[in-house]
């Protein structure tokens, strides 16, 4: 599967760069997943449902399916944090997977930038980082997008990606 990540620091646009691409690219015909990381302990789940009730009681995997969506849980229980290869392997084939995060791993990223978030750009360091979606005009080695070209960005992938 191709895979093109979105990275950036806190608050400076990936989440809402990756649903406008989700939707951008999916709306020309493509088949597209995600992958999130999170940095922090996430719950997908709801106190009191039984598929919470299954895991708290201790359940490795709990898989909840209905008609509508099938979600699977795993638990960790103290092992590794699985790497990206090992997380995308498990998805279904599609024509591009977008990865939100995962700044340190080596596939090819945009790099999402706000100024008011009071970071430094990655991109300079990271020769991962390909291309850089930004509020502000920059001067850098790789292009430079306005991090609402949706569009522009999309065709930027697309074509890094051969699709």
């Amino acid at each position: 599967m191709r895979v093109y990540g979105v990275t950036g620091w806190k608050n400076a646009g990936k989440t809402g760069l990756m649903e406008r691409l989700v939707a951008e690219i999916t709306s020309r015909g493509f088949t597209v997943s995600t992958v999130k990381h999170a940095h922090h302990s996430v719950d997908v789940d709801q106190p009191g449902t039984d598929s919470y009730r299954h895991r708290v009681a201790g359940a490795s995997e709990v898989l909840l399916a209905s008609g509508q969506r099938i979600a699977l849980m795993q638990e960790l229980r103290g092992a590794p944090e699985p790497p990206l290869a090992e997380l995308l392997a498990r998805l279904s084939p599609v024509d591009l997977v977008l990865v939100e995060g995962f700044k340190r791993e080596d596939h090819p990223k945009i790099e999402a930038y706000r100024v008011e978030a009071g970071h430094a750009l990655m991109a300079p360091e990271n020769g991962t980082i390909r291309a850089v979606a930004s509020d502000t005009p920059l001067d850098l080695d790789r292009p430079v997008y306005d991090l609402d070209d949706t569009a522009g960005i999309a065709d930027f992938i697309l074509k890094e990606v051969g699709l």
